[in-house]
């Protein structure tokens, strides 16, 4: 695994089912937004969901290929570690409100990077155009670009919306 300063990376994979895999970098980070939105709702799903996070990133952390992406896991270690103390030892409680944020950045985000990545400018390397060489449709890569956007808007809809019917 490999995160590069330009927004971009690179995951290696020995085998695996293509079409679970080449889109499981957008549309994986459109349904960990979703989790992570649904997780700030209560302050005990808030605390799993950070744990959560800490363990994931402590295990990126020793499978990163690079000092990018570790500096990036200690970075995000180091922050979710002092907001959960905070919340748990002084009268600042914040950690409802930074799962909600990491949960609706990644959402944005992976909208956004999909129309930038797969929609408005055509790469031919690019995993939808990857998805569509695997797959028997006659969709090109923009199209399954168009089609992934709308699964990962849907996906953050879903999450305001069931969000907002359990706080209220």
């Amino acid at each position: 695994m490999k995160v590069d300063e330009n927004e971009g990376g690179v995951t290696e994979t020995r085998g695996g089912i293509y079409w679970i895999i080449l889109p499981a970098g957008y549309l994986g980070s459109s349904f960990w937004g979703m989790v992570f939105i649904l997780s700030s709702t209560n302050l005990l799903t808030a605390r799993i969901a950070a744990g959560c996070f800490l363990a994931a990133l402590f295990i990126v952390l020793f499978v990163a290929k690079n000092w990018f992406l570790r500096g990036l896991c200690i970075g995000f270690i180091i922050f979710i570690a002092v907001v959960w103390l905070l919340q748990e030892k002084t009268s600042v409680h914040a950690l409802r409100y930074i799962i909600l944020f990491i949960g609706v950045m990644n959402s944005l985000f992976s909208v956004y990077d999909i129309y930038d990545d797969l929609i408005s400018r055509r790469i031919r390397s690019s995993d939808a155009e990857q998805f569509a060489a695997h797959c028997l449709c006659p969709c090109n890569g923009v199209a399954w670009g168009v089609i992934w956007g709308l699964i990962s808007f849907a996906f953050l809809c879903a999450s305001v919306y069931l969000g907002l019917v359990i706080l209220s």
